[in-house]
């Protein structure tokens, strides 16, 4: 351990993004001993979305995770990337186990970019791509802002919030590729199916889904 990581561990001991426990030296990997066996672990299939081959999401939204959720995007919690992206490439490798061709993500936009200073869906793509060696390219832009999807409470205003919401950026062509398309959360499937539609007229063969957590 180098000498700077071991002064910011003694000044902001890391916690574990779940529960906010201090963590013990020994629980390297940033996930507390408690939360890895008490989590909401996902251990379906995945879940039908439009335009997705399959969506993959390594835990449920509840509880802990939902928090954990919150501290990443809302309380300055970024640096829990780094876990959040190496759950989301296990689940990818474990349950999908094909190889693909890139990963992108599901853009924020740009008014939502200035606000919160950082892309969540960027930053989990970018983890995730470190874990499996494969490249992240943009692909996608938002062309239009939206309501919170969280806020609409049924799957088909969900859909109409989002149509049309999202472009491919100029000079894209993913002709012939398998593409992973990251999200953080999937409820209905709206917005991925929406990013996805667009990735598959870019000419993508195949988009997977993939997402931290998946609510029900």
């Amino acid at each position: 351990m180098n000498l700077g990581k071991l002064v910011l561990d003694l000044i902001y001991p890391p916690r574990c993004p779940f529960c906010g426990r201090v963590l013990e030296v020994w629980e390297e990997e940033g996930l507390c001993h408690r939360c890895q066996k008490t989590l909401p672990w996902q251990l379906e299939v995945g879940k039908q979305v439009d335009f997705c081959a399959r969506c993959l999401s390594p835990l449920w939204y509840r509880g802990s995770v939902r928090r954990g959720m919150r501290r990443f995007k809302f309380q300055g919690g970024q640096i829990h990337a780094r876990l959040f992206g190496m759950l989301m490439a296990q689940c990818l490798h474990d349950q999908w186990g094909e190889e693909v061709d890139g990963i992108t993500w599901v853009p924020v936009s740009r008014r939502r970019l200035g606000q919160r200073g950082f892309d969540q869906c960027q930053l989990l793509a970018r983890e995730v791509g470190k874990y499996l060696g494969v490249e992240v390219v943009p692909t996608l832009e938002k062309v239009r802002n939206t309501k919170q999807q969280s806020r609409i409470p049924t799957p088909s205003a969900r859909q109409a919030n989002v149509m049309g919401a999202y472009a491919v950026l100029d000079g894209i062509d993913l002709t012939g590729k398998r593409m992973v398309l990251v999200d953080d959360v999937v409820t209905s499937g709206a917005t991925l199916g929406e990013c996805a539609a667009c990735l598959r007229m870019a000419g993508a063969e195949e988009v997977i889904g993939l997402t931290l957590a998946r609510a029900r």
